[in-house]
């Protein structure tokens, strides 16, 4: 019996159709699943409704963890900043609607005022919480500043929000170069969600990205220890697993979610 709840997230089977991606991730087990607002738009552009997204989860009885993701708000002002808080403000509107915990929101991708930073995350979190949506922080490990546990913590401290929290991923830990020991700084209940992956020895960290990752336990990274101070942190909620690959996403969608989900449990069942 696993301590967590399996989660897909959509990017692993992305070029499904997004109802059919929710559809297949009920089917073959998972209890949850991370949308992203790029499919979400698309499939409403195209005649589809908010509504058939939220009655297909409903249908398969899948929780909404995240959806994925919010942009714009990190180290913007003035007018480029209102530009990127409407947006964020039609998505987090979208992902009430669709009945989702949390939003996750991307940080900047080069050097970032930190301070500013932590005021915008503030205002952004009491925009998410006027929708009922909570924006958790991701830092990316491949990104110049915002890159590892602690880049994301000191804008979470800094932003004095109680509700302030994290997404962390084994992934951009490795690819960041930060230990998996940084799990020990956060409380179980700052982790919005843990995102699932491996990374191969090869190429060098700096040289890998998204479309590096492989499936859990085909990689190099110590998901036991990932999975243990995940625990000792008191988070028992969402693994999702997510990857980005080509050769993954020319296969059977609901293959690879069979074998996804097997992947997660021979790791964090063993």
């Amino acid at each position: 019996m696993s301590a967590f709840i399996y989660c897909l997230n959509a990017s692993t089977i992305r070029p499904t159709p997004i109802l059919d991606k929710i559809r297949i991730a009920g089917e073959t087990g998972y209890a949850a699943i991370e949308l992203w607002h790029d499919e979400i738009e698309a499939y409403v552009a195209a005649g589809g409704k908010l509504m058939d997204i939220r009655k297909a989860l409903d249908d398969q009885r899948l929780q909404l963890p995240t959806t994925i993701y919010l942009r714009g708000w990190c180290d913007t002002t003035g007018a480029e900043h209102a530009a990127g808080l409407d947006e964020c403000k039609k998505r987090l509107e979208d992902a009430a609607k669709l009945g989702a915990i949390y939003s996750i929101a991307s940080p900047a991708g080069g050097k970032v005022d930190v301070a500013l930073a932590a005021r915008n995350y503030a205002e952004l979190l009491t925009l998410g919480l006027s929708f009922g949506v909570k924006p958790a922080m991701e830092y990316l490990g491949f990104v110049e500043q915002i890159n590892t546990i602690e880049s994301a913590l000191e804008i979470m401290n800094l932003s004095k929000h109680p509700e302030a929290t994290i997404v962390v991923d084994p992934f951009h830990n490795f690819r960041g170069g930060g230990p998996f020991s940084s799990l020990s700084l956060l409380r179980g209940d700052q982790i919005a969600i843990s995102h699932f992956n491996d990374s191969p020895a090869s190429p060098p960290r700096e040289q890998q990205h998204d479309h590096s990752r492989v499936l859990p336990g085909q990689g190099h990274c110590d998901l036991k220890q990932w999975l243990g101070l995940l625990k000792q942190a008191g988070y028992k909620r969402w693994l999702s697993l997510e990857l980005f690959r080509e050769d993954l996403w020319a296969r059977d969608p609901k293959e690879v979610a069979r074998i996804g989900l097997e992947s997660m449990k021979a790791v964090a069942e063993a």
